[in-house]
């Protein structure tokens, strides 16, 4: 498996936020990406399309910490203590098919594989113990 990272959700402050995490971590946004840059942004509010769909700020060896706002306006609600996941970066479309499949027991799938605007094989999903994962193999960055 190529990486687990940390994925945060924010209320509109993500970008407050990463602005904050860059100053103390250091380095540069790998990916900043608003609502309105995404084929859906046209379809939302002023207000929606400029807050955050994702950021991404690789903090140490390996790592990344990544963020989206949470829209109201999409039926979303960030709850404090509930407000990540772990994304799993698998080397493979087949890791990250075995790795879904395995979560997927019992599991309440939110969005199945698939191939994702943004050039990614991607699915989400909350276990049965209750844990969010992510699950996004890009084919571009693999080696």
């Amino acid at each position: 498996m190529a990486a687990i990272n940390p994925y945060l959700n924010f209320n509109g402050n993500t970008e407050e936020a990463f602005n904050f995490y860059k100053s103390v971590f250091g380095g540069a946004f790998s990916m900043f990406q608003r609502f309105k840059d995404t084929p859906h942004g046209a379809n939302m509010s002023a207000e929606d399309q400029e807050k955050i769909m994702h950021v991404s700020l690789p903090i140490g060896k390996g790592t990344v910490l990544m963020a989206t706002d949470v829209l109201e306006s999409l039926g979303q609600a960030k709850v404090g203590g509930d407000n990540f996941s772990i994304a799993i970066d698998p080397e493979s479309e087949d890791e990250a098919d075995k790795l879904f499949a395995g979560l997927s027991d019992g599991a309440n799938i939110i969005m199945p594989l698939g191939d994702m605007f943004w050039g990614a094989y991607f699915g989400m999903l909350i276990d049965k113990f209750g844990i969010k994962w992510m699950v996004n193999y890009s084919p571009k960055q693999s080696k």
